[in-house]
């Protein structure tokens, strides 16, 4: 199974990092090329993909907890067949924080579209910035592959 992790370090108090990123009202106002509509439904949220995703409405949760900076994000389309989407807003050393997005490629992913998910992240990371960082210094974005 292939991974990814994705990490933008923002010069902003972890803080403030965890709490829009942790608050699923944001998830449409940084991930617009996976979200195009967040509902609620029967007391549990639904995101509707966008059409280059082929339009489906998926079960989405988050899990956070500001402790340990920890942010799962959790969907699929029943409660039986949810994916892991693994985050981290972690405290550096002078004020900055640091965002990590961990990806994995599931059996029923081929290549191309684990890497268009991937390439999708990192054109999300951008709304993140410009969410918390306004038109400020840009953020230095690393990338790795696992």
């Amino acid at each position: 199974m292939n991974s990814r992790i994705a990490v933008i370090v923002l010069p902003v108090p972890r803080e403030q990092v965890f709490r829009y990123l942790a608050s699923i009202r944001n998830l449409p106002r940084w991930a617009t090329e996976f979200c195009s509509e967040l509902k609620q439904v029967d007391g549990k949220h639904k995101v509707v993909t966008c059409a280059a995703l082929g339009k489906q409405e998926l079960l989405f949760e988050i899990r956070a907890d500001e402790k340990t900076g920890v942010i799962d994000m959790i969907t699929g389309p029943s409660e039986d067949q949810m994916a892991l989407f693994s985050c981290r807003v972690v405290e550096l050393r002078g004020g900055s924080t640091a965002f990590l997005f961990t990806m994995f490629q599931f059996p029923e992913t081929d290549d191309e579209h684990f890497e268009r998910q991937y390439q999708s992240l990192e054109r999300e990371f951008e709304n993140v910035k410009k969410a918390l960082l306004g038109s400020e210094k840009p953020p230095t974005q690393v990338v790795a592959d696992l």
